[in-house]
């Protein structure tokens, strides 16, 4: 599907919820899609892209950011500690910060080098054990110890359960936003965007949508 269409079916659902224009980010997933893929997105004049993989965006980026001076680079998926000063390097907002160890790594670095990507923790609102994620139980407290480090916590992200309802999360992850002063959402993806729309996602996160199949 064209990019322009995503970005229509985006405005109509924040018409539609009553969202002002404009509301909602686009984040468009590269990840595992081959560079002539993401070049024709960059071309079409989108900047905002997501990646899952701290050592795949390292080696796709860098080239298209001399080039494509304001992208906004985006880190969807898991980071291992041992990434995260490559990942403050790379990426201007981290959106899967899960759990104690990371947030005492990125609090270290961010007082080393003086400079933090925005943060957005992750919550496993399906309570799954595969998934990553702070339970929700588990996300008022983790909120509060991360502000003590005096990270940029500006929001909460979730990947729904593939056979749930989606909305329940994200009505779960919005009420959690709520409750702690957080107004940055991280929810939806190519197949459930709008029902996130609707329920306040302030990032949309579509890769399939726009690029089509992953290469691998």
């Amino acid at each position: 599907m064209p990019l322009e269409d995503i970005r229509d079916r985006i405005a109509a659902a924040e018409h539609k919820a009553g969202r002002a224009p404009g509301s909602v980010t686009l984040i468009a997933i590269s990840k595992v899609q081959p560079n002539e893929r993401v070049e024709a997105v960059l071309n079409e004049g989108h900047r905002v892209f997501g990646e899952n993989r701290v050592q795949e965006a390292q080696g796709k980026w860098p080239g298209f950011m001399d080039r494509f001076q304001d992208v906004d680079l985006h880190l969807v998926g898991p980071l291992q500690t041992n990434k995260a000063r490559a990942a403050i390097d790379l990426f201007s907002t981290i959106h899967s910060l899960d759990r104690p160890k990371l947030a005492n790594t990125l609090a270290r670095l961010a007082q080393e080098t003086g400079d933090c990507p925005d943060l957005f923790i992750q919550v496993n609102t399906g309570e799954e054990d595969q998934k990553a994620g702070v339970l929700p139980d588990d996300a008022e407290q983790f909120i509060s110890d991360c502000r003590a480090r005096d990270l940029p916590v500006k929001g909460l992200m979730c990947i729904p359960p593939v056979h749930e309802e989606p909305a329940l999360h994200f009505a779960l992850l919005g009420k959690i936003a709520e409750r702690n002063g957080l107004s940055g959402l991280s929810m939806g993806m190519s197949s459930d965007f709008e029902s996130a729309i609707a329920l306040g996602a302030t990032h949309v996160r579509v890769g399939s949508a726009i690029f089509g199949a992953r290469m691998g």
